[in-house]
């Protein structure tokens, strides 16, 4: 047992751990370029288009495990040492700030649309001619389904309900994962894993509710993606979020199973942190969404 908890393994530090040879890298690149151009195919109506993209789509599901597998027996197999631990946190944390800049994006769309576009629409400040020429009518506001009334009339999802509910949830699931993180460092593997699996069950409680929401926009609200500007934003960010909640739940049932087979220790649990790092990530993000989303 404590030959597989060896996760920055024996090595001296200052030996530079080289990979061995993998073939999951060109796999990766084949099955990224299939489903971009599946993808691509797919929306030009081209016949094949759709069967190209679910291949590339299972070539990478293929390509995650087996990746990651090899990573996973690189670790407990005591390869790797305190220089790879220091570049594997340095990786984690420049993949999350990528994160925060795609966010960023979008609530820059959100911001610059409210801000900017509906007052301009409107006629006020560089937009007096646009206004006077093309949308006399138009009274802006938010929400908006723009001067078109792209969509037709719609209501939106209030705050206080299902949105709630699920910023709890997530709330929640950060305090239950923090526990596991300090019921690890102490050494008490049943506490571990009965919060992990609190959170994992969490996050597909929270991904549950957001398809009931989803499904209540689309059907009785008429709320759809279509929706104009706000539709736009609406479905884009909470989507967007709702797929990372997706990959962060199934990134903590995989760390679940690794925890069951003893693959961490109090000092060497690296693949643990990353995965709540990449949790917390996920938790601040729907606070921002939201306050900017749903409550203002």
């Amino acid at each position: 047992m404590a030959n597989a908890h060896a996760e920055l393994g024996s090595l001296d530090k200052d030996v530079y751990f080289v990979p061995s040879k993998s073939r999951w890298p060109m796999v990766a690149s084949i099955s990224l370029f299939a489903t971009m151009l599946g993808f691509a195919c797919w929306l030009n109506e081209v016949s094949w288009g759709r069967t190209l993209f679910f291949v590339g789509i299972a070539l990478l599901i293929v390509t995650a495990f087996g990746w990651f597998g090899e990573v996973i027996r690189e670790s407990v197999g005591g390869r790797y040492n305190k220089q790879v631990d220091g570049s594997f946190r340095m990786g984690m944390v420049w993949f999350i700030f990528s994160e925060v800049m795609f966010f960023a994006a979008f609530f820059s769309a959100l911001f610059y649309a409210r801000q900017f576009v509906m007052p301009w629409l409107e006629g006020q400040g560089h937009g007096v001619e646009t206004h006077a020429l093309l949308w006399p009518e138009f009274t802006g506001g938010w929400p908006s389904n723009g001067p078109g009334a792209l969509g037709g009339a719609y209501q939106t999802i209030p705050a206080w309900g299902v949105p709630l509910l699920n910023t709890l949830i997530l709330l929640s699931s950060g305090v239950t994962i923090t526990i596991a993180h300090h019921a690890l460092k102490a050494g008490k593997r049943n506490l571990l894993l009965f919060f992990l699996g609190t959170t994992v069950l969490l996050g597909w409680l929270f991904l549950y509710f957001q398809v009931e929401e989803y499904s209540h926009a689309y059907g009785a609200l008429n709320l759809t993606l279509g929706s104009g500007i706000y539709g736009s934003t609406f479905f884009m960010l909470t989507g967007f979020h709702g797929a990372h909640v997706t990959l962060g739940t199934i990134m903590l049932a995989v760390i679940w199973f690794r925890c069951a087979k003893g693959h961490f220790n109090s000092i060497n649990h690296f693949g643990f942190e990353a995965v709540a790092w990449y949790w917390h990530f996920v938790d601040v993000v729907w606070l921002g969404l939201f306050v900017f989303v749903y409550v203002l």
